[in-house]
């Protein structure tokens, strides 16, 4: 395994919840010579300065200031949230058993859940002397289980079976006489009681590299720690350019980027016209020579369901970087959009596909038609194909998280020039 993907492996396996994926980006920054900087506070930028900041505790945008007069920003934004389930305030429920209330967080593959050891991730506000003080909490035990139904109990089960949140998704943690243990179990990880609480199941499982000639990654949250990733490292490996290279981390894309830190916020606004006001610039002309690169995983063709796919557009695994397309702009890719970024990617070797939905089967979507109504820019929508997209545990391949790397290296050390007869990457 390269270095590179011992790195990424170890970002995934240490990033439970979207709080602590947070955290390990903004600790990446501080370790890398950035300076964080408070949203309630004033920000004084130096030609050359390097700087983060960070919305409520899940969301994080980093940037640099150039040298000289600067000529617009260069983005890219991925999300730090993954389908999941949450626990409720007062999670514990007492019968027969104890087990633990949630509500599903985003779109599972549900089954995908079952039968696998569980654990609990994220942050909690406890109670101090000096009042209320915000903690992260991972308990790094195997500690609930969801079971299945035996085959002997439903018979149809392998028909087809409509799942139930209630009575079939509710973790087991012990016996009836473990209650109470669970709120005991988190107000001591939390270092005291315990207030208010975004609190997640995680899947156990680590991060894993398999195949006969290793080229495959399997782990929790690939959609989209893998894209996240890739271009955090970009970021911090690009060399100098007159634009303003701008990383973004996003929360709450899964649930429809609606949180005061998600796409849909003035999160990405907000830090843009600061940063314009502290270099001297004026911000729509910044934004005239600006682009955004929404990076967020792509369906690659299923190995034994290819019928699913567009016939002319579907994505293999580790054949390279996929354009998303969508003529109702759910993703916001046009003709300058991709121009622009199969230039970066011609520049960087990196292999670019192009993705589709199957006429008659609707996608998703992602940040990007989000964002570009609070930040409109020129937009390519950008992924790293996978299998099993919104399973507990997911599939890609070690091959494109390295084109990634090495494109967004080249995206975020160019120039752009926009005008109207087309553009310039220098």
């Amino acid at each position: 395994m390269n270095s590179e993907t011992q790195a990424l492996c170890a970002f995934l396996d240490n990033s439970h919840s979207v709080y602590h994926a947070a955290a390990n980006i903004m600790n990446t920054f501080d370790q890398a010579g950035y300076t964080r900087l408070s949203e309630g506070e004033g920000w004084s930028l130096v030609p050359g300065g390097k700087y983060y900041t960070t919305r409520g505790g899940s969301s994080v945008i980093a940037f640099r200031v150039p040298q000289q007069a600067p000529q617009g920003f260069l983005i890219a934004a991925s999300h730090t949230d993954r389908p999941t389930f949450k626990l409720k305030f007062r999670p514990e429920l007492t019968d027969t058993y104890t087990r633990v209330i949630t509500e599903k967080y985003g779109g599972s593959i549900l089954y995908s859940w079952l039968d696998r050891p569980l654990s609990v991730a994220g942050r909690v506000l406890v109670e101090t002397e000096k009042g209320a003080e915000i903690r992260l909490v991972d308990i790094d035990r195997d500690l609930l289980l969801i079971p299945s139904v035996a085959i002997h109990m439903n018979r149809q089960l392998n028909d087809g079976y409509k799942w139930d949140l209630t009575r079939d998704l509710t973790p087991l943690f012990g016996s009836r006489e473990d209650a109470g243990k669970l709120t005991a179990l988190l107000d001591q990880a939390a270092g005291g009681k315990i207030l208010s609480h975004d609190l997640y199941l995680y899947v156990r499982q680590k991060a894993c590299v398999w195949g006969v000639d290793e080229k495959y990654l399997s782990s929790p949250a690939l959609d989209d720690l893998e894209c996240l990733f890739g271009c955090m490292q970009g970021f911090l490996n690009a060399g100098p350019s007159r634009s303003i290279p701008v990383f973004c981390a996003l929360d709450s894309e899964e649930v429809g980027s609606c949180s005061a830190q998600g796409a849909d916020s003035t999160f990405l606004e907000d830090t843009l016209t600061r940063i314009a006001a502290g270099v001297g610039a004026d911000y729509r002309q910044l934004l005239s020579q600006s682009f955004l690169v929404s990076a967020d995983n792509a369906h690659a063709v299923h190995p034994n369901h290819p019928e699913l796919a567009d016939p002319g557009n579907a994505p293999v695994m580790g054949e390279g970087i996929v354009l998303k397309f969508n003529t109702s702009l759910r993703y916001c890719t046009d003709a300058l959009g991709a121009a622009i970024f199969r230039t970066v990617c011609h520049k960087a070797g990196a292999p670019v596909q192009s993705y589709y939905n199957r006429a008659d089967i609707p996608g998703g979507s992602t940040m990007g038609h989000i964002s570009i109504a609070h930040v409109s820019v020129p937009t390519a929508d950008i992924g790293l194909p996978q299998l099993a997209m919104h399973s507990s545990y997911e599939t890609a391949q070690v091959q494109d998280a390295l084109y990634l790397e090495n494109a967004m290296t080249v995206f975020f050390g160019s120039t752009l020039v926009v005008s109207g007869s087309g553009f310039m990457i220098d």
